[in-house]
């Protein structure tokens, strides 16, 4: 067998270890029969596989193997090495690069060198799959790499284990700092005593690389500019290095070069640097805290102001430098950041020279009227914007009816045959669809019988239908309706299915209820004791049963000497509105049935709810607003009702209205405020597990069932109050706005339960703060501001921290909604928590808007002013609540994000 022959078995039997070990001895001429016969092969391989087939993948490695020994030129060698049916890139690191050294070893050094700077040139990402291969020729060869940014990439993203004995780190180090794709490379390194980060800070301690390189490179890379996600780990790697002072000095024009438009976390570091170092010129000082001071961040114009009023107490002769940045400051976006510069200004203006006061005096238009008031009368002039008039909210808009007539039940064969067809979608044209079969089959059995059929012959062609008529339970609606269709055309599939086929498992009592209701419907098909019409059918689309009607129906029953069925009358007597009609209650007097006894007799009973949230780890013994402030939020947290109801001697009324603490799958939950249409909280209830819960982007709870309860009857209390609070944190739920005006509108909103339900909701994480200040900004906005004051006053109890507890995102925006609303409706009164930490020292932003509400509510001054540092009453003679548009601003703000 000639050399080709083997070489050919072996990428045959694809042994590419046997392969090296075989073309290492080829001579010259055996090396171009291979070259010349190898491209040939290549061609019979890829003919035994489809194009979308990868199979030649598996042949890669010895084909690379062979191209490498056998290819005369570097050129042809790195082409072979790298094309596309050898190295797919999902086929992950290439696992031959010692093979391929291997047969490359006795190539002259020159040669190497030339294919490791081809191979280099060929990458196009950190990761391409001649990238290992690339790094160790380079490597071996000891030539310096062309520059070329991938390489670089890819450099960075090998292991650091051995960096500090790695050949290429002195050529590629430099690069480091300036290669495109390096930084999303090491985006994620944060720990100082491992990977590329460790590394690097262990090379400096020992002196293997100068720290001054280091902290040049970073603050090369940061000049160079790109995204915060480009510049982490120089960040991470400039902050573990901490430049001293004396470090930060010579490089003092590159620091000040960043801090006006480098990404946040650039320019925070830089300022850190400069504030530290001592030797910075009046000129100096100045750019910084101007750069500073112009930025959108809050955060670096608030160290900005921090680092100018410290420098100026320490060298007055500074403020005339601090006069111009100050000025500057006056266009920042926040109120608060606008009322920090002025009270800077106020207390520097007697060392500013008269070019630094005029310039401060030209800023002074730029602020709000209150603070240009003040500013103008400190430097003695200046053009103060005149004051913003103050919004004037409208009124609530008028509710919407309460309740609208539904169409009458079916009331011909023809379209009862329509119906079953199109199906019944909603709960209303169920409904209709039992009432009109019902009276139907009651008046033309076979008629109805004879229609029927056809349609239920149709609907059991498809086998999951039959099948459900099979199985242990019937769960819905659907399959009671069919199964007395299959009792009427006598092809039930049991006998006394309606007994068979109810669940035997616990089930949420809504639920049961309506199974009852649909199962003596086919008892009474099956005993053909069918009554001329059911009583609960609603007449309007709340779900309740005008009075008049109901008793109208029970008229037509008694006339026709039939019984109602039971669950129907039940459910008809919890259908009644609240509101008494004296003279459908007279025509009940003179009923004589049973039933109609009953309806004479009957007052809607009233249920009490309470409302206890729980967290999953404290086994349900207790909860509270406090347990909030500390509650881990991963524990599950669950909403329990109680409800206090005199029985009223009706099983299934009594069981509706109990609110068992057991709860089954969700089925037709969008009938459930139909079936209590005058007991809204007990509704509401019913939701409270099914509240907090979400599936992926979908909610359980959400406007559709907060706008049944607005609509129906009852009182509202926390149950209902969680519910409207729940979609109004929601802020893909906008439409939730409209159904607090609608209950506001009706003077049913209970406004204190639902502030507390919110503080709640916020405090255990299950809405953001974020959100519900923009929900309630829209509905305070629209005509509801003094239900959100009540609302605002009554969640800042749960919201507020205790003295050492760290405040919750967003709060500050919060208070400033709650004195804006308090303005707005002429709130007055004191809150002990708001007076409380209204007293606490600090002056951070949320304190001043405390401070702001605390005065509007007492009528004082005491603590709304520019306060000191340490919450001191400020001097200026204001009374401290500030303009109600800059607090309005600082909630849009807020809304904003």
């Amino acid at each position: 067998m000639d050399h080709w022959d083997e070489i050919r078995n072996l990428i045959e039997k694809r042994h590419a270890d046997r392969l090296a070990e075989q073309v290492k001895g080829l001579d010259d001429e055996a090396r171009r029969e291979a070259a010349a016969r190898l491209p040939e092969l290549l061609k019979e391989l890829r003919g035994r596989f489809e194009r979308w087939d990868d199979g030649l993948v598996g042949y890669a490695a010895v084909l690379r193997v062979a191209g490498a020994a056998v290819f005369g030129g570097a050129a042809a060698v790195a082409s072979w090495l790298y094309r596309r049916e050898f190295a797919p890139q999902w086929a992950g690191p290439d696992n031959d690069v010692d093979l391929v050294l291997a047969v490359l070893a006795d190539r002259p050094a020159g040669w190497r060198a030339d294919l490791a700077e081809r191979l280099v040139l060929r990458m196009r990402a950190f990761d391409d799959r001649g990238m290992a291969l690339a790094l160790a020729l380079l490597r071996e060869t000891g030539v310096e790499p062309p520059p070329h940014d991938p390489l670089v990439a890819g450099w960075a993203g090998r292991d650091p284990s051995r960096l500090g004995s790695d050949p290429l780190l002195d050529h590629l180090l430099p690069r480091l700092f300036e290669a495109e794709g390096v930084g999303r490379v090491l985006q994620w390194e944060r720990d100082p005593d491992g990977g590329w980060l460790g590394a690097l800070l262990d090379l400096a301690d020992e002196g293997r690389v100068r720290r001054e390189a280091l902290i040049d490179g970073c603050v090369r890379r940061f000049l160079l500019g790109g995204t915060a996600l480009d510049l982490r780990f120089f960040v991470r790697l400039h902050e573990e290095l901490d430049p001293s002072p004396a470090e930060t000095a010579p490089r003092a024009r590159d620091y000040l070069s960043l801090l006006a438009a480098s990404p946040g976390p650039v320019a925070e570091p830089a300022a850190r640097c400069l504030r530290a170092c001592e030797g910075l010129s009046a000129d100096e000082l100045a750019e910084a805290w101007e750069a500073l001071l112009f930025r959108s961040e809050r955060k670096l114009v608030r160290a900005g102001l921090s680092w100018l009023d410290r420098s100026v107490r320490r060298a007055p002769a500074l403020a005339d430098a601090a006069a111009v940045p100050l000025a500057r400051a006056f266009t920042a976006d926040s109120f608060e950041l606008q009322e920090k510069a002025v009270e800077l200004a106020v207390a520097h203006a007697s060392g500013m020279g008269e070019e630094g006061r005029a310039a401060v005096r030209e800023a002074i238009e730029l602020l709000p009227s209150r603070l240009g008031h003040r500013a103008a009368a400190a430097f003695a002039g200046g053009t103060v914007a005149e004051a913003e008039p103050a919004f004037v909210p409208p009124p609530l808009p008028a509710a919407p009816e309460r309740a609208r007539r539904v169409e009458p039940p079916i009331e011909s064969v023809e379209e009862l045959s329509r119906s079953t067809v199109e199906g019944a979608r909603s709960w209303q044209s169920w409904e209709r669809l039992l009432a009109g079969f019902v009276t139907l089959a009651g008046r033309d059995r076979a008629g109805v019988a004879a229609v029927l059929r056809p349609r239920l012959s149709e609907m059991l062609k498809h086998p999951w239908t039959d099948g459900r008529y099979r199985q242990e339970a019937w769960e819905r609606i659907a399959e009671w309706f069919w199964g007395a269709v299959h009792a009427l055309t006598t092809t039930a599939p049991a006998e006394e299915a309606w007994r068979r086929f109810m669940p035997t498992t616990t089930r949420t009592a809504p639920h049961l209820f309506l199974l009852h209701r649909a199962a003596e419907i086919l008892r009474a098909v099956e005993e053909d004791t069918l009554p001329p019409l059911l009583l609960a059918t609603p007449t309007h689309d709340t779900g309740h049963v005008a009075a008049a009607e109901l008793v109208r129906r029970l008229e037509v029953i008694e006339a026709a000497g039939a019984k109602p069925l039971a669950a129907d009358l039940q459910q008809a007597l919890l259908r009644l509105p609240r509101t008494p009609d004296p003279e459908a209650a007279e025509r009940a007097a003179r009923l004589t049935s049973p039933a109609g006894r009953m309806l004479a007799a009957w007052t809607c009973p009233e249920a009490a709810i309470e409302l206890e949230w729980r967290c999953g780890d404290q086994g349900g013994d207790k909860g509270g607003d406090h347990d909030w402030h500390s509650r881990d939020h991963h524990h599950s947290v669950s909403l329990v009702p109680a409800v206090t109801v005199a029985p009223t001697g009706l099983p299934l009324v009594d069981l509706l209205l109990g609110v068992p603490r057991h709860w089954g799958e969700v089925h037709h939950r969008d009938w459930w405020s139909s079936m209590l249409p005058s007991h809204r909280e007990v509704t509401a209830a019913y939701l409270m597990p099914h509240v907090l819960r979400r599936f992926w982007d979908e909610t359980l709870v959400g406007p559709g069932q907060a706008r049944e309860l607005a609509r129906a009857e009852g009182p509202a209390g926390a149950a209902f109050a969680v519910v409207l609070a729940r979609v109004l944190g929601d802020p893909n739920m906008p439409e939730s706005v409209d159904v607090l005006l609608e209950v506001a509108a009706r003077d049913e909103l209970p406004a204190d339960e639902i502030g507390r339900q919110s503080g709640l909701l916020v405090a255990g994480g299950e809405v953001r703060m974020i959100d519900m200040i923009a929900a309630l900004d829209a509905a305070a906005r629209r005509g509801a501001h003094a239900h959100l004051w009540r609302i605002a006053a009554a969640a800042l109890p749960v919201l507020l921290p205790a003295p050492g507890e760290r405040p919750r995102n967003g709060l500050a925006g919060f208070v400033a909604l709650a004195a804006v609303t308090a303005e707005w409706c002429g709130a007055r009164g004191e809150i002990p928590v708001v007076r409380d930490m209204a007293a606490r020292r600090g002056s951070s932003g949320l304190l001043r808007e405390v401070r702001r509400l605390h005065d509007l509510l007492t009528g004082g001054g005491g603590t709304g002013g520019a306060g000191g540092a340490d919450g001191t009453p400020g001097t200026d003679g204001t009374d401290g609540t500030g303009d109600m548009a800059d607090m309005a601003g600082t909630v849009g703000a807020v809304r904003e994000g």
